[in-house]
């Protein structure tokens, strides 16, 4: 499995190309802005890529759909049906989190209206890329349609903001649910087993064993205040 990581936009998130080196057949997952680096990486490796695969709909992983699509029109976008509202409603997304209007140009967060869905995530349908096969799992509480992709012979699962090194995704902002993440995290996530390495949506990658044994939210050192 072929994995490169770019870190983009102003949220430092981690667009990531996956590829089957046998057969060429390739993903994006989350592409976080337009970036001519990440393009010319998908043509230099003749990669085909078949999806733009998102883990759910927040701005820092939707925010370069639009330009990674005319680049390679014959990708698919693929997003579960819970996260269709906040993925159509990237150009307001900004003004949801404080942001003025003036501010948007500025900081790089003027958005059109992205790309037509090509169809919804489905909870546990299989997802070939090549030689891989990712099973789709819904693990909703940082948003409402957010999913992660596991590839059970790679060991391998790309987990978006739901689980962090030492952290978890947040749940503060519209449709978010702490209660919903934590059972998404103990109840699929650590199910798929200690040995996976997490690809996770910010920050460095980690393991299932090493935030069960260490991750004070799974612990049970953290405790929240009832939001």
């Amino acid at each position: 499995m072929i994995i490169e990581t770019f870190v983009l936009s102003p949220f430092q998130q981690n667009t990531r190309v996956v590829a089957c080196g046998e057969t060429r057949e390739a993903i994006c997952i989350d592409p976080g802005e337009e970036s001519k680096e990440l393009v010319k990486f998908i043509n230099d490796n003749n990669f085909n890529l078949q999806a733009i695969a998102l883990t759910h709909a927040h701005l820092d992983h939707i925010g370069g759909v639009s330009a990674l699509r005319e680049s390679f029109p014959q990708a698919e976008i693929l997003l579960h049906a819970n996260d269709e509202d906040l993925y159509y409603n990237l150009p307001q997304q900004p003004l949801f989190m404080g942001i003025e209007p003036h501010q948007l140009k500025a900081l790089g967060l003027e958005y059109e209206r992205p790309p037509q869905i090509s169809r919804y995530w489905q909870d546990g349908e299989i997802y070939a890329v090549g030689n891989f096969r990712f099973k789709i799992l819904h693990c909703p509480g940082h948003t409402p349609g957010h999913v992660v992709f596991a590839e059970e012979a790679e060991r391998k699962v790309f987990g978006g903001d739901c689980l962090f090194a030492g952290s978890i995704g947040r749940t503060d902002l519209p449709g978010g649910n702490f209660d919903e993440l934590i059972d998404s995290i103990k109840g699929k996530i650590l199910a798929l087993g200690d040995d996976f390495t997490v690809y996770t949506g910010h920050g460095a990658d980690t393991t299932i064993g090493r935030e069960r044994a260490t991750n004070p939210f799974l612990t049970g050192i953290y405790q929240p205040l009832g939001f």
